[in-house]
């Protein structure tokens, strides 16, 4: 007679579904925290437009304007921006982003700080730098860069606030808790198969032989 080994234990159903909200309440309790300990960021936008000079071809704007931005950031670093903006060159590439237009000769220079002073400076640096720079190679180019519209000072932050992160937090724990959940049953069933083989000590009764001969009866 054989005994088949012993099962390994599976949480109960209702406790396997607490996975499910304790990891959204931890997502939310982490994505609170960060909120409410991130400093606010504040955003700052400043615009310039190239224009084409006197008997220059009024296409060239555009082509210029999307090389401008692309360059933006390395102007302003080699330029006057970091007086201007009063801060330094690693500060001036990794807060601002120049972005343009595919139909029009534009250029939107945004520049991220934790002051909205500063946001402010650093967008109106990075414009100003621009029309400078362009200024000096007018003759060669055909266009240059004027200013459009300074950067105002903004009042509201654009980072997100302590609830807005736990909610971002609650669904990302949530979704690792549901994942949690999907993956524990292919393990076990993985397992399961593993028990139900027979045990190695067994022994099994061999059949009759195909070709064994059966005995006589005897005469009466």
């Amino acid at each position: 007679m054989t005994t088949t080994p012993p099962r390994r234990p599976s949480l109960p159903t209702p406790a396997r579904w607490m996975v499910l909200p304790a990891a959204a309440l931890t997502g939310a309790v982490l994505g609170g925290g960060y909120g409410a300990l991130k400093a606010p960021e504040y955003a700052a936008t400043s615009y310039v437009i190239v224009v084409p000079a006197e008997k220059a071809d009024p296409s060239a704007a555009l082509g210029f304007a999307q090389a401008y931005g692309r360059v933006a950031t390395d102007i302003a670093v080699t330029g006057d921006a970091q007086v201007w903006a009063g801060v330094p060159a690693d500060t001036l590439r990794s807060s601002v982003q120049a972005a343009t237009s595919p139909d029009a000769p534009m250029i939107s220079i945004t520049a991220r700080s934790e002051k909205a002073t500063t946001a402010v400076a650093m967008a109106d640096g990075v414009a100003r730098a621009l029309v400078l720079n362009s200024s000096h190679v007018a003759a060669n180019t055909g266009v240059k860069v004027v200013q459009f519209s300074r950067a105002t000072k903004p009042q509201d932050p654009v980072s997100p606030s302590a609830a807005l992160s736990a909610l971002v937090g609650a669904c990302a724990g949530g979704l690792i808790g549901g994942l949690i959940l999907l993956v524990r049953p292919k393990r076990a069933a993985r397992v399961e198969p593993r028990h139900s083989r027979q045990p190695v000590g067994a022994a099994s009764v061999p059949g009759p032989a195909a070709g064994a001969q059966q005995p006589e009866p005897e005469a009466v």
